[in-house]
């Protein structure tokens, strides 16, 4: 047996009882684990069973092509952060984001520590942080927007010009992206609240470009709703 930590980003129900996890570990990378009975009766671990939450499995040998089972797991951090109404829109939509971006990623350190810091500023209630998370994912994974004078940013092109290439990219959305990009800390980068569903929509934009066979994530509609 083996002990991994990981957040879990999302989980199925499989038959009455058990259930298929996927999670992004810390050794392995995007991982995905069988638990047997985490829905019977007597099972109280179930509630531990929260998107983006840090989970210590102990994980089965394997036998052959199967997917690892899971033996035990437990919590490794609590938060309080699922009781807020906004916080937990927001660990829906980053969870279900990373669930699709991070399919294929192997082991990495940084983006590991990274999702750690976003949920440490979102428990701090900074109800912006997952905007200027989806940068720092952009920047671990070196597709992140190069740094020149221009004034409007190219989406396609991944640099920013004189001349405005897509109607979401203004002077406004564009240098909010190059003060991000060129903080020393991206999470004291302030997004006026009358542009958050904009800037968000561009990075939307930006990640269609940029991440192969990306798609928009099915809760947009409910964390736009929230934060109207």
């Amino acid at each position: 047996m083996n002990s991994q930590n990981g957040f879990l980003l999302s989980f199925i129900k499989y038959g009455e009882n058990d259930a298929v996890l996927h999670c992004f570990t810390e050794e392995d990378g995007f991982q995905t684990y069988f638990v047997k009975g985490i829905y019977s009766k007597r099972n109280k671990k179930k509630a531990l069973l929260q998107p983006l939450s840090m989970l210590s499995f102990t994980i089965n040998p394997t036998r052959g092509n199967g997917i690892p089972s899971v033996s035990r797991f437990e919590l490794v951090k609590s938060h309080d952060m699922y009781m807020d109404i906004k916080a937990n829109t927001v660990i829906f939509f980053i969870s279900d984001f990373l669930n699709q971006v991070l399919r294929h990623e192997n082991k990495n350190p940084g983006l590991f520590f990274s999702i750690d810091q976003f949920i440490d500023e979102l428990n701090g209630k900074n109800y912006q942080c997952h905007l200027l998370f989806l940068i720092t994912i952009l920047k671990i994974q070196g597709v992140a927007p190069l740094i020149n004078d221009g004034t409007y940013l190219d989406p396609e092109t991944g640099t920013f010009s004189m001349v405005s290439t897509h109607h979401l990219f203004t002077e406004e959305i564009s240098d909010i992206w190059k003060t991000a990009l060129c903080a020393e800390n991206l999470y004291t980068t302030k997004i006026p609240n009358a542009l958050r569903k904009d800037f968000l929509d561009s990075l939307l934009v930006y990640y269609h470009y940029h991440i192969t066979d990306f798609k928009i994530p099915t809760s947009l509609e409910v964390i736009q709703q929230i934060f109207e």
